[in-house]
């Protein structure tokens, strides 16, 4: 499975189908869930107050060098994120932090 298969070009940016793991030891990018389609993604936060949504944004924020907001899946562990930006930078970042 390619990595494009995890997300959708936009005019203004990228969506960016996800799978978040709250609770982890760790957070960061894990690579892809070839199964789900889903850039796996491990927070530290409890899912609890939009907290593990606000950890996965900053995540994506800080790989993408770009904003980023959960527009699907508030309350599921499957969400989809939108990145703001220009598609081929943030496409090259993502890849980068997700090998």
């Amino acid at each position: 499975m390619s990595f494009e298969e995890v997300l959708r070009v936009r005019d203004l940016g990228v969506e960016v189908d996800v799978l978040v793991s709250p609770r982890s030891d760790r957070s960061g990018i894990e690579g892809v869930d070839e199964w789900r389609k889903r850039l796996m993604i491990k927070v530290r936060s409890p899912p609890l107050d939009g907290k593990a949504n606000k950890e996965a944004e900053e995540i994506l924020r800080k790989a993408a060098n770009s904003p980023a907001l959960v527009i699907s899946g508030h309350t599921s562990r499957q969400k989809t994120i939108f990145i703001e930006g220009n598609p081929d930078a943030i496409i090259s970042k993502l890849r980068e932090h997700s090998e």
